[in-house]
């Protein structure tokens, strides 16, 4: 199978293209490096090819995806942070961009469209767990427009011109993921400093929680929506909408707990809540339950320690 990875060279797409070339697959990366490094993609591989591009530009969507069955829309500035500061930016990157896929995607006569949104489009969600038919309260320029793509693609796949499958991402961690930026996950930006026996600034009480599941749990659920492609309807209908998370909430001062029994007592600094932050956020993940024991597979679980670990593991120095 040909598959296009918008987002390629960044942190989620990288794991991806790894399994997805293990598996055998020809996979285009589009990536414009912004955010992604092509150190996290194999050299030279016979079945891979990079194009740097932006996903926003026409041309560059139509090149990547030509001759594509698959595409997989990972490419984004995935901060609530940099939305709220650039908002401009940052909407042609995350919905500009997300409709000229699925325009390229669509010409080139790509049968299935993976789409990576995000569990910020719940807001400030009283729920716990939330499921995904909650109200929609997006707090950010960054949730509004994945909403945004979310309702395009439901729009192109209940016209029949590409079957759709969406992902709300939880809070994902792993190798891999860039702790140098500000925009960066919490745990990598954690995990360096503390390595580094760096203080750690917690915006808030450090009572607010989170749904943290590791990279390759998330890789598992993406390629298996690949592999069960073919196999969906192709008549439109409501679009699949799946939580991506644990089921299982996490403090940041649990957060912490967990890197102190890894790497010893860390120096803890608190500051004011930031704008656009969420205070809960927790997946209900009955329905990719479904999904997973309809599949085989299994659900989303890695532990806290042991994603650390690897983490830890995996970093340089």
């Amino acid at each position: 199978m040909r598959i296009t990875v918008s987002g390629g060279a960044g942190f989620i797409g990288s794991h991806l293209v790894d399994r997805l070339v293990e598996n055998g697959h020809h996979v285009v990366v589009l990536d414009d490096f912004s955010s992604g490094h092509r150190a996290n993609l194999p050299e030279d591989h016979p079945r891979l090819r990079i194009l740097e591009g932006d996903a926003a530009d026409p041309r560059a969507a139509a090149a990547a995806t030509d001759g594509a069955s698959v595409v997989v829309h990972l490419a984004a500035v995935a901060s609530v942070r940099a939305s709220i500061e650039h908002p401009v930016t940052t909407h042609r990157a995350n919905l500009i961009a997300t409709l000229i896929m699925l325009e390229a995607a669509c010409a080139a006569g790509a049968q299935d469209f993976l789409y990576a949104s995000s569990a910020a489009v719940y807001g400030d969600s009283q729920d716990r767990p939330i499921a995904e038919d909650a109200p929609k309260t997006p707090l950010s320029p960054y949730a509004a427009d994945k909403l945004a793509g979310e309702h395009y693609l439901a729009h192109y796949h209940r016209t029949g011109r590409i079957r759709g499958v969406a992902f709300r991402f939880f809070n994902v961690y792993g190798p891999r993921q860039d702790p140098t930026s500000p925009y960066s996950g919490v745990i990598s930006i954690f995990a360096r400093s503390a390595r580094r026996g760096e203080p750690i600034t917690v915006y808030g009480d450090g009572e607010q929680t989170r749904d943290f599941v590791y990279v390759s749990d998330v890789v598992d659920q993406l390629a298996a929506a690949i592999a069960a492609a073919p196999s969906r309807p192709s008549d439109g209908g409501e679009l699949p909408v799946f939580n991506l998370g644990t089921g299982r909430d996490v403090s940041l001062r649990q957060l912490i707990a967990t890197l102190e029994d890894l790497l010893g007592p860390i120096d803890v600094r608190y500051g004011p809540e930031r704008a656009g932050d969420i205070r809960h956020s927790l997946a209900d993940t009955t329905r990719l339950e479904r999904w997973c024991a309809e599949r085989g597979i299994r659900l989303p679980s890695t532990t806290l320690s042991t994603g650390l670990e690897r983490l830890l593991a995996a970093a340089p120095g």
